[in-house]
C-alpha cells in the first residue's frame, strides 16, 4: 500500500468521523425535508411544463386534423367541378398535413405518457414528504426522550450513591444504639423498683417478727394491775426473780442478735 493511499484513507476516516460528530439528527431531518420540498417544487414546475407542451402538441394535432379534413373536402369539390388537376393539388396538401398529423400524434402520445409518469412521481413525492414530516416529528420526540434519558443517567452517575447509603446506614446504627440505651434504662429502672419493693417487703417482715418477739417478752400483768394480797407476796417475789433471770437471758440473746445483724 502506497503512502499517499494511506494518507488519503486516514484523512477520509477523520473527515467522516468529524462529519458524523457534527451531524445533529434534528437539524439533519429538517434539512432533508427542505431538500425534498425543493425537489417537489422543481417536479411541479416540470409537470406544469410537460402539461403545457402536451396541450400545445394536442392543439397542433387538432389543427392538422382540421386541415386534413378541409383539403379532403376541397379535393372532392374539385372533382365535382371536373377540375382533376385542382383535386390532385388538394390531395397533395392533405397528404402533407396527414404526415404532420401523424408525427404530432406520436409526439402527443409520448408527451401524454410522460405527463402521467410525472404526475405519479409528483404524487409519490408529496406522499413521501408527508410521511417524512410525520417521521420527523416522531424522531424529534424520540431524540428529546433520548437526550432526557442521557441527562438523567448523567445525574445518576454524578450522584455519590455509596456515600449517601453509608450515611443512611450510620444514622440507622445510631438509632438502634439509642433505642438499645433507652431499653436498658427502662430495664434498670424496673430492676431498681423491684429491689426497692423487695427491701420494703423484707423490712416489713423484720418489723412483724420484732413486734411478735416484743409481744412474747411483754409482762403477763399490765402496768395498772392491782397489788396482790399479802399472802401471795412471797410467791410473787420468787416469780419476779425468775422473770428477771429470764429477762437477762433474753437481753443477752438480743445483744447477740444485734451483733449478728451489724456484721451482715
Amino acid at each position: 500500500m502506497g503512502l499517499f493511499d494511506r494518507i488519503r484513507r486516514v484523512v477520509s476516516a477523520n473527515l467522516n468521523d468529524l462529519v458524523s460528530k457534527a451531524e445533529d439528527p434534528e437539524k439533519m431531518l429538517e434539512q432533508a425535508i427542505l431538500e425534498m420540498q425543493e425537489d417537489l417544487v422543481q417536479l411541479r414546475q416540470g409537470v406544469a411544463q410537460a402539461i403545457a407542451a402536451q396541450k400545445r402538441t394536442e392543439k397542433q394535432y387538432n389543427d392538422a386534423q382540421n386541415e386534413i379534413n378541409k383539403w379532403q373536402r376541397n379535393a372532392q369539390l374539385a372533382l365535382q367541378k371536373g377540375d382533376e388537376n385542382l383535386a390532385r393539388q388538394a390531395l397533395e396538401r392533405k397528404k402533407t398535413f396527414t404526415e404532420s398529423g401523424n408525427a404530432l400524434k406520436a409526439s402527443l402520445e409520448q408527451q401524454t405518457a410522460q405527463v402521467e409518469s410525472l404526475k405519479r412521481n409528483l404524487i409519490q413525492l408529496e406522499s413521501k414528504i408527508s410521511e417524512a414530516k410525520t417521521k420527523k416529528e416522531m424522531l424529534k420526540a424520540r431524540i428529546t426522550a433520548a437526550k432526557a434519558q442521557e441527562q438523567l443517567e448523567g445525574m445518576v452517575r454524578g450522584m455519590n450513591t455509596s456515600s449517601a447509603m453509608a450515611a443512611f446506614e450510620r444514622m440507622e446504627e445510631k438509632v438502634l444504639m439509642q433505642e438499645a440505651r433507652a431499653q436498658s434504662a427502662a430495664e434498670l429502672a424496673g430492676s431498681d423498683l423491684e429491689h426497692q419493693f423487695a427491701a420494703l417487703e423484707s423490712s416489713s417482715d423484720v418489723d412483724d417478727e420484732l413486734a411478735a418477739l416484743k409481744a412474747s417478752l411483754a409482762p403477763a400483768n399490765p402496768p395498772n394491775q392491782q397489788a396482790l394480797p399479802p399472802q401471795e407476796s412471797t410467791t410473787n417475789t420468787q416469780q419476779a426473780n425468775t422473770s428477771t433471770s429470764n429477762n437477762e437471758v433474753v437481753d443477752a440473746e438480743l445483744e447477740a442478735l444485734r451483733k449478728q445483724i451489724d456484721q451482715m
